[in-house]
């Protein structure tokens, strides 16, 4: 008895489906050789998404109600994401700080000047469990800050 395998049929197909296989790859080949895309490198990727959208936290470390949402709303209308808002884990802060959470002090630099906190009050915390890039704390100083 003959197996199904072994008709000239399965035979002819099978050749045909390789050909056709062979045939799109060459293609594929061809058109990646003839026409490379033009893909900016990792770098400059990387180097846009961290000079343009800096995503931070605003705590309230003095207790005064409301601060942490007018710092949110100023930072905001600058042109940072603040993604989160609240309260620290006290309220007797003196001066704000703006702790540098991505090892980009670049980055805490433009937030500390965006609301006029002097630069020896930017500290770094960094980890890579972070998602931010700062966390500002707001003091009891946050009626001498530009807002």
């Amino acid at each position: 008895m003959k197996k199904w395998f072994d008709s000239p049929l399965f035979l002819n197909v099978s050749i045909g489906l390789l050909g056709v296989l062979l045939l799109i790859l060459i293609t594929a080949l061809f058109a990646r050789v003839v026409y490379p895309r033009i893909v900016p490198e990792r770098s400059d990727i990387e180097t846009h998404l961290i000079s343009n959208v800096i995503q931070l936290e605003v705590l309230n470390g003095c207790g005064v109600p409301g601060v942490a949402t007018r710092f949110t709303n100023h930072l905001r209308s600058a042109g940072f994401d603040v993604v989160q808002s609240g309260n620290f884990e006290t309220f007797d802060l003196e001066h704000t700080i703006v702790i540098d959470r991505s090892g980009n002090k670049e980055n805490a630099r433009r937030v500390a000047r965006a609301i006029g906190v002097s630069e020896e009050n930017i500290i770094r915390e960094t980890s890579p469990f972070f998602y931010l890039d700062a966390t500002v704390v707001v003091g009891a100083d946050f009626d001498s800050l530009e807002l």
